[in-house]
């Protein structure tokens, strides 16, 4: 997936953004950026796509992007109102030798490695949480040294996820409009059948000739990436609402409980009955939903 560059603006007041982009602006396609991005999620839950990486996200997640690193999150439902928090720096922000400084050398390293994309975890959230809040109306100083804070709490603990494991590349823009309108396309229809002729014919080449383009970008087939959209969604289902698995099988797109069953056992390594029973107290706080069979 080809990702759009996204050039951010700064005012003469600051070297960084920390700001809440809410439905509409929080809608924003396949793109990068060599910006550094911290992400809080106040409102909303969807599907979340890093790198290669094909996941969800929910209120209250937080993730670390590297430098230059295609990403997009996408609402489940286009009517749902969906914010974030985003903070955005380059590297040399404090200056071009602070990261080199033997101080630094912890959040050097931390830095290197959200090149994969990190979802936080644990009490790391926790304490996360309040510092992001206060970045997005600190003023002056202030909003350095709580930048430098929560560089230094991620740094300092191992509470985080790695996502991607594609390797970071500058894409070429000619390729954007049709890589993107594949994945748009996909996440727009992925309840439906989709055979592989049709996301060949948008991409205008041969069915072999797109398999190996898509498998050459993305390290997977297309196949691949379309069952992770499709259990990615089925996981909020599960978590979000009282579906049957049953339900929840056919609104993810799958026409057998069969085939769904396999899918979702390879991606999440578990049952769908399994998860929901696994997530669901500690996620969100509905009644135990009806027995389904497994």
């Amino acid at each position: 997936m080809i990702p759009l560059i996204q050039r951010l603006p700064l005012n003469e007041d600051s070297s960084f953004i920390a700001r809440t982009y809410r439905t509409p602006h929080f809608e924003v396609g396949w793109h990068q950026h060599i910006e550094y991005e911290l992400i809080l999620f106040t409102e909303g839950a969807g599907l979340s796509f890093v790198g290669n990486h094909v996941g969800k996200f929910d209120t209250g997640d937080i993730y670390c992007l590297g430098s230059q690193l295609p990403h997009t999150f996408q609402k489940h439902d286009p009517e749902q109102v969906a914010s974030a928090i985003v903070i955005q720096f380059r590297e040399d922000c404090w200056g071009r030798e602070f990261l080199e400084i033997p101080e630094s050398r912890s959040i050097r390293a931390f830095l290197d490695i959200s090149g994969k994309g990190l979802k936080l975890h644990g009490s790391m959230k926790e304490d996360l949480t309040p510092l992001i809040r206060k970045l997005e109306t600190a003023r002056g100083f202030q909003r350095i040294l709580l930048l430098g804070e929560c560089l230094h709490q991620m740094a300092g603990q191992n509470s985080h996820t790695p996502l991607s494991t594609q390797e970071i590349k500058v894409y070429n823009p000619k390729d954007a409009a049709c890589i993107d309108s594949i994945y748009r396309f996909t996440i727009d229809n992925f309840k439906e059948e989709i055979s592989l002729a049709q996301v060949a014919a948008i991409a205008c080449l041969s069915i072999p000739a797109f398999c190996n383009y898509f498998k050459q970008r993305t390290q997977k087939t297309y196949i691949d990436f379309l069952n992770e959209v499709r259990i990615g969604y089925a996981c909020s289902l599960l978590l979000q609402t009282q579906k049957s698995v049953i339900d929840i099988c056919y609104d993810s797109g799958y026409n057998t409980m069969a085939n769904f069953h396999k899918q979702f056992l390879k991606n999440r390594k578990t049952t769908p009955l399994q998860y929901r029973k696994q997530f669901a107290k500690r996620a969100y706080s509905f009644p135990t939903p009806p027995t389904d069979a497994t």
